[in-house]
């Protein structure tokens, strides 16, 4: 005999149920599942009742209304806790769950808030700040995964006969390339520029960019050799993100028909699975994700499908319309800029569900908990006050054997005053991810 299949009934059938049930009983609790609509087709199978209904046996969630709708309402969410969580969309008393766990699921899932009218920051983004789970303080856990593991132990009181999938924690390092080189790469008019602004500010580093352009001194952005090494030793998966677009005042990269940088695409690519990290405009401009892509397709001889927005500029849903458009399949920005945590509130890899059209898409999104610019820059945090929040992390994320992402970038990794601590940061961190 097979695996027991779970039946979720609900008095209408509606692709929001079909998405967050495929999360929820399919990818986090392994179980076999389908939403029925006709009582008769219940069977002897385990019921999660999922309607105002009385069907004796069953395990009875209350339905909030969230996923019966279409298009976006603004909501008076209100939270409350069980078994020492944060929930929202509570349900009365004769449910056998305190809140709709599908519901709020997937809110936080579809970045449902993200529809919504907010006051973005200077560069368009969506502020940790404005976010539900931030201003409750459950920001910094996968509270989607810690419901499900709860909702797991209450089903088996009522079903003892389920078997839940043990999910195995994985760790991901990935790194973005915003500025390769500190000298190399640049062109004539480049070049000059900063001989001048050398000579203006910096003239201790007119004898550095002598010694590299003449490849007498490696250039000190190329810390690539030490993050494969490193990240070699620790046995872990890492992916790169290479920028290909034009020079502007945000996109510091050299011309993707730079010889230097092209080599060094190439090298890292012979190894190593890369993505494209579209420009700043490229964000919002799908002619200039288009173009991106081809360049890096066209230096790599290489099939790319893995793209991160620069700055982290992800306008929900255009920025995943633009990625599906151009034949990305995988999209790793879902993270706070200003603040580390689980911005869907899930340590796990899914599809995304386009809100405004109402369905489930083939993009796949990998969120990511930890940036070093978020703990450098924006939280102001030093080397050892970092671990301390990469550690809780991992620790969350190992709780419900998850996928802990982190996002680096070459020049975090300096040997210089600036960034003294970091390299070490960087090898705590690749042995306390492992498993």
């Amino acid at each position: 005999m097979g695996p027991l299949e779970v039946k979720i009934y609900a008095q209408n059938k509606v692709p929001r149920l079909d998405y967050i049930a495929g999360i929820i009983i399919g990818d986090i609790l392994g179980l076999q599942w389908e939403v029925v609509t006709d009582r008769r087709k219940l069977g002897k199978h385990p019921v999660i009742n999922y309607s105002s209904d009385n069907i004796p046996g069953s395990f009875r969630i209350n339905p909030d209304t969230l996923l019966f709708e279409t298009g976006v309402n603004q909501r008076d969410i209100v939270t409350g806790e069980w078994n020492s969580l944060p929930v929202f969309f509570l349900t009365p008393d004769c449910s056998d769950l305190p809140f709709d766990i599908f519901a709020a699921s997937f809110y936080m899932i579809s970045r449902y808030e993200e529809y919504l009218d907010f006051q973005r920051d200077e560069h368009g983004r969506f502020p940790a700040s404005l976010s539900l789970a931030f201003r409750n303080g459950f920001h910094d856990i996968p509270v989607v995964d810690l419901w499900a593991k709860e909702f797991a132990k209450a089903l088996l009181k009522r079903f003892p006969t389920l078997a839940f999938r043990r999910n195995e924690y994985q760790a991901l390092l990935t790194v973005d390339i915003d500025v390769p080189f500190a000298y190399l790469g640049r062109n004539l008019f480049r070049h000059a520029g900063g001989v001048i602004r050398d000579l203006t500010h910096k003239k201790e580093h007119i004898g550095d960019r002598y010694h590299v352009v003449t490849n007498e001194k490696k250039d000190p952005y190329e810390t690539f050799d030490y993050i494969i090494e490193n990240a070699e030793k620790a046995h872990t998966e890492t992916r790169f993100f290479f920028s290909v677009g034009d020079h502007s005042q945000y996109d510091k990269n050299p011309s993707w028909k730079n010889g230097r940088y092209r080599e060094l695409i190439n090298m890292i690519a012979s190894n190593y699975t890369l993505g494209l990290h579209p420009s700043y405009y490229a964000a919002e401009k799908y002619s200039l994700l288009e173009t991106e892509l081809a360049h890096l397709r066209k230096i790599t001889a290489k099939e790319v499908i893995s793209g991160r927005f620069h700055y982290l500029r992800l306008f929900i849903p255009e920025s995943y319309h633009n990625l599906l458009n151009a034949g990305i399949t995988e999209d790793f920005s879902m993270g706070w800029h200003d603040e580390p945590g689980f911005r869907a509130g899930i340590a796990r890899p899914y599809c995304f569900y386009d809100v405004s059209a109402n369905k489930q898409t083939t993009l796949r999104i990998i969120p990511f908990q930890v940036m070093d610019v978020t703990l450098y820059q924006y939280k102001g945090y030093d080397p050892s006050a970092s671990k301390e929040v990469i550690c809780k992390l991992i620790k969350e994320t190992k709780n419900v054997g998850g996928l802990f992402v982190s996002l680096w970038h070459n020049t975090s990794l300096l040997e210089t005053p600036e960034w003294q601590g970091w390299r070490e940061l960087f090898e705590s961190m690749l042995q306390d991810q492992q498993a």
